[in-house]
């Protein structure tokens, strides 16, 4: 692991403020900036391990989690705090009576000792297990590397995306919570410079289009603070015994089940993402939505 400054952030001004000017000097200010944030950790220190990343200054923000990390449940909403640990929001009985979409997107998504340790805005940054980008010896990665190529189109992309992809990048998105906050309409709170913003979380997210080093709407120096969910939850149209293990399927085959549940492709995308409703039912591998790029593997590529 290269050398790397620390700094405890003690407030979110603080926070934003050394993130923001780490950012300015980036060509890619979130992923390629010289300082960033630290949470649990579990997806960053990874990555320096590996050299994917290699921040100069970790900014470590877990002191905001007073703020941060609450878990409230109301009687027609919920809020939940980016801070707060995946562990204890899986284990919240509230939201496992009435967001069970939720507990279990969290629970079965890592072993024991990472959920005790990943906060949830954490995870919904992660980025790809893409074999050629945690690689450093494969140069020709446009996320990691921009205008060198995706090796993956002509390797072995078995387990790569088939929706939404460009041909630029097939990588898939990894997480699972962030398909249970599409399936429930959730919104994202977002701290900057400028203050508190909110957005749809489907809008998180970008497709890789010609910057797929580019992986959400996030600007230089901003955090995600909380995720909310507004109204009912029986008016959210999601089953109240909805899974992510049925909705969370990684081959080409999987992802007809996992349309069951209000039309996501999770395991199938390039980023979280529900399906339209007007989408076609194709072959094996099909039923993209209108206007959605598909990518098929060749049987050479298919190890």
């Amino acid at each position: 692991m290269r050398p790397f400054s620390y700094q405890r952030a003690t407030d979110p001004d603080m926070a934003v403020q050394a993130l923001s000017a780490a950012a300015a000097a980036a060509s890619n200010p979130l992923t390629q900036a010289t300082a960033q944030p630290l949470a649990g950790g579990t997806t960053l220190i990874d990555l320096m391990k590996l050299d994917v990343m290699r921040p100069a200054a970790i900014v470590d923000i877990n002191p905001l989690a007073h703020a941060w990390s609450a878990i409230e449940p109301g009687s027609d909403s919920l809020r939940l705090g980016a801070l707060a640990k995946m562990s204890d929001v899986a284990a919240h009985a509230e939201i496992q009576r009435n967001y069970p979409v939720i507990a279990s997107s969290l629970k079965l998504a890592a072993s024991a000792q990472l959920r005790n340790m990943a906060t949830l805005g954490g995870n919904v940054m992660q980025r790809t297990r893409c074999s050629y980008f945690r690689d450093v010896s494969y140069e020709n990665c446009n996320k990691r590397n921009p205008g060198s190529g995706c090796a993956a189109m002509d390797g072995v992309n078995r387990m790569h995306a088939v929706l939404g992809t460009s041909d630029q990048c097939i990588a898939t998105y990894p997480g699972d919570f962030a398909q249970a906050l599409i399936a429930l309409d959730a919104v994202v709170e977002i701290t900057g410079r400028a203050g508190t913003r909110t957005m749809p979380f489907a809008e998180l997210h970008k497709a890789p289009g010609n910057s797929p080093d580019i992986e959400t709407t996030l600007q230089p120096g901003e955090l995600i603070s909380a995720f909310s969910i507004r109204g009912p939850l029986a008016s959210l149209g999601v089953s109240q015994g909805a899974r992510p293990a049925i909705l969370r399927v990684r081959t080409v085959l999987g992802c007809d089940r996992a349309r069951r549940a209000r039309g996501h492709d999770p395991g199938c995308a390039r980023r979280a993402r529900r399906r339209r409703h007007h989408a076609l039912a194709g072959a094996r591998g099909g039923g993209a939505a209108e206007g959605t790029k598909v990518r098929r593997s060749s049987g050479a590529t298919r190890r």
